[in-house]
């Protein structure tokens, strides 16, 4: 079966007809639900935020950003970008609460910088990996999107971004990208089989390279619980070697790791 992307532009592909059914479709909706809350946990947002959504639509992931209870630090107010004119047009009709803008992510994000709190994104970014004309490239898009999403955010803001990578390659291209940008990045992935996993890229603004370790809820395993199994017993593993072992199982899961070098493990030097 193609992939949307592989058969026409996102302003293109969702024209006025493709875009009520997409928003009308109860199977999408409940999808579309599901990834926004699992966003918003990796997230991890404490108080009312302001929060960007990358890849809008038709208001689908702003509805649910809008209806966080305060005992779960909602609610948040959104501000939503995207190409297809249709897919606002639908929003509008829906009347959601958050603004939105008619902008294309690969050409960068028009906010001043330290803008937003925190940034989501569900099921766009794989439209950046396509060229649509033969003056841009994938990794241009891409390289736009990310610097321009890395000065919207505040210094300590996090971003998610679900997508669908057609590849281990492509997952590598948006994730070195967003390195290179300058966010911490990780991968994670949740369901089995190929048609039912579901990838997230959460990147932070003020740490750099694979944060997979120090993000809770990524890979499994809570940031409290992270720390515990580390002191087990009284006893402290080799540092170093402990790394190694965490990168090559991060690496056999297709996720972002750093190089290993003579530097890896090593304690920093305090500077005065």
């Amino acid at each position: 079966m193609s992939r949307p992307e592989d058969i026409l532009p996102p302003d293109l592909y969702y024209d006025d007809p493709t875009s009520k059914k997409y928003t009308s479709n109860s199977r999408i909706q409940n999808i579309q639900a599901s990834m926004t809350h699992r966003a918003l946990a990796l997230l991890n947002l404490t108080e009312p935020s302001l929060i960007l959504d990358v890849g809008s639509g038709s208001g689908l992931s702003g509805a649910i950003l809008s209806a966080v209870p305060p005992e779960q630090g909602g609610p948040h107010t959104w501000i939503g970008m995207d190409i297809s004119a249709s897919m606002l047009a639908v929003a509008l009709e829906r009347d959601v609460e958050g603004d939105m803008l008619l902008a294309d992510a690969g050409q960068g994000v028009p906010f001043r910088p330290g803008t937003f709190d925190a940034a989501i994104s569900i099921s766009a970014v794989q439209w950046l990996c396509n060229a649509e004309s033969s003056v841009e490239s994938a990794p241009g898009r891409l390289k736009r999107f990310f610097e321009g999403l890395y000065a919207s955010l505040r210094r300590g803001g996090r971003a998610v971004c679900q997508f669908y990578p057609r590849d281990d390659k492509q997952k590598k291209m948006v994730s070195d990208a967003a390195i290179k940008a300058g966010f911490g990045a990780g991968l994670l992935e949740d369901g089995g089989g190929t048609k039912q996993v579901k990838v997230y890229l959460v990147l932070t603004v003020g740490e750099s390279g694979d944060i997979t370790g120090i993000v809770a809820g990524m890979d499994g395993v809570d940031v409290e619980d992270h720390r515990k199994r580390r002191n087990k017993k009284g006893e402290r593993p080799n540092k170093r070697d402990e790394i190694i072992r965490r990168k090559h199982r991060m690496e056999g899961k297709g996720k972002v790791v750093k190089a290993t070098t003579k530097y890896t493990g090593r304690k920093r030097r305090i500077a005065f």
